[in-house]
């Protein structure tokens, strides 16, 4: 009998706990990192045409598989995360004049004008209209480092500021930017036509910009008038269906409902 008193079983079962503890933790990393995800080219949807095909010609990095960083590169909640709060190292700030329009409604529209610091590689005068994405402006780090790019390579970028985003401009009107309005942004360009007679355009839209930017081309003819190209970088195609999957808790989705409605909450109330 005390032969079996002092037999060790209880560090037994705590070995077995934490080899469960340790196997969880593994799983939850390897599943929240996305490991497991095969590399790919991306899915192209096209219609075979001259412009497809030229563009397929001059940008093989549309059919060559995607490598990401080891390890964080297969997550898009750590890129997101890491991104959207460190950006990059040294990021650039290219200096720009900031512009106010006068609505008809009374409302303070602005952009950020940023001139070309080369010579465009066709030597001709191109300016990109930018649209950011939900509560962003000219400010933020994405945007900063895609007009540098840009300004590098002989564009000149107009950023448009979504009306109440900015913390240092106060609204002159009772309203904020919305998902359909595209008064802001029309204004902008306008502005950019009458001050650049010669100048071309190139329309970009990043996410809540894209959408805004397609329903700005599509509302009149006139508005692709000098239009060169479109770009919408992540545009969401149907509201209703993304609400579905913001509301998903698989792959933390239901957590960026929750982080979207804050900074919505908080750029309401700062005009309060």
């Amino acid at each position: 009998m005390s032969a079996m008193l002092e037999t060790p079983e209880l560090p037994a079962v705590f070995d077995g706990v934490k080899l469960a503890a340790v196997a969880a933790v593994l799983y939850v990393i390897v599943r929240c990192l996305n490991l497991k995800s095969p590399t790919a080219p991306p899915e192209l949807i096209y219609q075979d045409s001259a412009l497809a095909r030229f563009l397929l010609k001059s940008c093989p990095l549309l059919t060559k598989e995607y490598i990401p960083p080891l390890i964080w590169g297969k997550s898009g909640h750590i890129q997101t995360a890491l991104y959207g709060k460190m950006g990059r190292v040294r990021s650039p700030h290219p200096y720009g004049l900031r512009k106010y329009l006068t609505m008809p409604d009374g409302a303070t529209a602005t952009f950020d004008l940023f001139e070309p610091q080369s010579e465009h590689c066709i030597g001709e005068d191109v300016t990109m209209v930018i649209c950011p994405g939900i509560a962003n402006h000219s400010e933020k780090q994405y945007i900063r480092t895609f007009v540098d790019y840009a300004q590098k390579n002989g564009y000149r970028c107009a950023v448009l500021n979504h009306l109440g985003a900015l913390p240092n401009i106060e609204l002159t009107s009772p309203r904020m930017f919305t998902y359909g309005c595209t008064w802001e942004f029309c204004a902008m360009v306008n502005y950019i036509k009458k001050a650049y007679p010669q100048t071309q355009l190139v329309v970009v839209g990043f996410s809540l910009g894209g959408n805004i930017v397609c329903k700005y081309l599509g509302e009149s003819q006139a508005n692709q008038e000098r239009v060169l190209c479109c770009v919408s970088v992540c545009q969401g195609y149907s509201a209703l269906r993304a609400q579905e999957t913001f509301m998903q808790w698989d792959q933390c989705r239901r957590f960026y409902n929750f982080l979207m409605a804050d900074n919505m909450k908080k750029i309401i109330l700062s005009h309060r």
